[in-house]
């Protein structure tokens, strides 16, 4: 009796209060103005909370004194640079003790200079031959947009940090190539830099966070052991929530995307789909598999994103190619340049707006970005 009453004691206790900061996430590139948000879990508690203090690199920011606990600071740092920054949030209670929380977001050390306002665009170049062409510089590339050359204002390399979106179909009908899709996925998220963050995704009537954006690559490969196959599929919300997942943070952002059937569940329509893409400057890879190969429509749609967005459209029945096919994926990655350019603010008007992008004095191919909608999402 004494045992059960002890236990009764314990399960009526309250839980234990926390402070979390719900913005800025951990490790996320921060420019501008941004609002700091921290919560009291569980909220019903809140009251229990004299003050709750941000920080910014150790300088106070704001302090508030109740609910929601929420300021803006300007993140932006000297010359328009984005740096790294320790946010803290600390919280007083009324009986003198103290809750703290911190985030710690990302710099852009590889970018001489940044506009927070610009389009990006990735570049593949190869020559002749086909093969890649290596240690490009800015001075080396032009822009043009709608037939007038941009000032190119920051320029990033090869191999710099990647975010990139693994978008995997597992409706039911991918279960016969799901296991040989696996060791090809896992073999190409694999091969990705020790500094590129990935976010992994399934997909069927809906939409499943397997792993959440990170460098853990043992958290990625479990993901992807998770995948099974059942439902319909909802491929337009998947091309959308990929688009939205990358955002519109500064870098090198890209989303792989197999599937092997043509939409059945989406909520959005098509057209929606497609101006998300158009409004990102994410580069869009995609692969169809089995059925997709033999649906026109779906293989002019997959080819239309890809083509767009300066990325590359894969079809095949033998999932034994699948391997090829993603390693020239990571090979394209590992040779993307950056290039980027104040965005002109006369021009947001939702309309198509053509690039092109050449290297000078040279019959290269480059594989870059077609055009870009201002405000239609980027």
């Amino acid at each position: 009796m004494a045992v059960a009453a002890a236990v009764a004691v314990l399960s009526a206790q309250a839980p234990e209060l926390r402070l979390r900061i719900v913005s800025p996430a951990d490790d996320v590139y921060l420019a501008g103005s941004v609002r700091l948000v921290a919560a009291v879990e569980p909220a019903a508690r809140a009251r229990e909370v004299a003050e709750v203090t941000f920080f910014a690199d150790g300088t106070q920011v704001c302090a508030i004194p109740a609910p929601p606990f929420e300021c803006d600071w300007e993140a932006t740092g000297p010359g328009g640079r984005i740096v790294a920054h320790q946010i803290r949030a600390v919280a007083t209670l009324r009986d003198g003790r103290r809750l703290v929380a911190n985030v710690r977001t990302r710099d852009l050390e590889y970018v001489e200079a940044v506009d927070v306002d610009v389009v990006q665009i990735t570049a593949v170049v190869t020559n002749e031959q086909g093969r890649f062409v290596t240690g490009l510089t800015a001075e080396d590339f032009s822009v043009t947009e709608d037939g007038r050359p941009q000032a190119i204002t920051y320029f990033a390399g090869e191999n710099t940090p990647l975010e990139l979106v693994a978008a995997i179909d597992v409706s039911g009908s991918v279960h016969d190539v799901l296991p040989g899709m696996k060791l090809a996925a896992k073999r190409f998220l694999a091969g990705l830099g020790p500094r590129d963050q990935v976010t992994v995704l399934g997909f069927n009537d809906n939409i499943f966070t397997l792993a959440r954006r990170s460098t853990d690559r043992v958290a990625r490969e479990r993901a992807i052991d998770r995948l099974a196959s059942w439902g319909g599929t909802a491929l337009y919300d998947a091309i959308m929530h990929g688009v939205e997942v990358l955002g519109r943070q500064p870098g090198r952002r890209s989303m792989v995307l197999f599937t092997d059937g043509d939409d059945q569940s989406s909520h959005a329509p098509l057209e929606t789909a497609v101006s998300t893409t158009e409004g990102s400057d994410a580069t869009i890879y995609a692969i169809g598999q089995g059925r997709a190969v033999n649906v026109k429509p779906l293989q002019k749609l997959l080819q239309r994103l890809a083509a767009t967005s300066g990325g590359r459209a894969f079809f095949s029945n033998d999932t034994a190619k699948l391997n090829g096919v993603f390693a020239e994926i990571l090979d394209d990655l590992h040779h993307q340049y950056l290039l980027g350019y104040p965005a002109p603010g006369s021009q947001r008007d939702g309309k198509w707006h053509r690039l092109a992008v050449e290297v000078k004095g040279h019959k290269y191919t480059v594989r870059a970005r077609q055009g870009y909608r201002l405000g239609s999402g980027r």
